[in-house]
């Protein structure tokens, strides 16, 4: 199945190391971050689960929700999980999706047969409350995801649906956004009283309130 961007993310019911999970009632208002890791026991994905429990405090201060997902069941899981702790000095606080049958991994396009055809690919969902997709990424398996990266994304997305703004290159939160070409200077001003840099009538900058 191939996903797109601004699709409803599939629903599905699966096991997990917080048992049985439906996937939509389970994010319920919140955003979401789903995230496959090729199998358990695996070195740069101890490392990343490690990274992204020690961020919950970030993650609840931008209302998302966490869950990984890995093929193998809920049991290696749990084992898997005292490795975790013990090397990354931080406890899981998110279930594991257990995928032995691949029905998820099916349903997110996370096997690539031209990379292994029984493994899933190392894949980062980010979906909004309204349960649409909003960003996909994969990593090869020798590279670590940035977690920084995939705050600064979900940075952007809440700003970005608050006001009609975009976010420059290298953009992190309480910086200058761009106005969207499409709303006209007459709008913006009723949109942005403090006014905004005009670089070209198409790259319009303007400073936002600090949250």
């Amino acid at each position: 199945m191939s996903l797109q961007l601004g699709q409803i993310a599939p629903d599905f019911e699966q096991d997990s190391t917080h048992g049985r999970i439906r996937f939509h009632e389970w994010l319920g208002d919140s955003w979401g971050i789903l995230f496959s890791h090729p199998k358990d026991y695996t070195p740069v994905c101890t490392t990343e689960l490690g990274e992204a429990a020690r961020l919950k405090p970030e993650w609840d201060k931008r209302h998302v929700k966490v869950i990984g997902l890995s093929v193998d069941p809920a049991s290696s899981h749990k084992g898997w999980e005292k490795d975790i702790e013990e090397t990354q000095g931080q406890a899981l606080n998110f279930p594991m999706i257990a995928d032995a049958d691949r029905k998820v991994s099916d349903l997110y396009g996370m096997v690539h047969p031209a990379a292994d055809p029984l493994l899933t690919v190392r894949s980062v969902f980010i979906i909004d409350p309204a349960k649409k997709i909003r960003l996909m990424m994969t990593y090869p398996p020798s590279t670590g995801r940035n977690f920084q990266e995939i705050l600064r994304v979900i940075d952007s997305l809440q700003l970005t649906d608050r006001y009609k703004v975009a976010t420059p290159v290298n953009w992190t939160k309480g910086e200058p956004a761009i106005i969207v070409p499409s709303l006209s200077d007459e709008e913006a001003k009723q949109r942005f009283p403090q006014g905004w840099k005009a670089l070209k009538p198409y790259l319009r900058i303007v400073e936002l309130p600090k949250d």
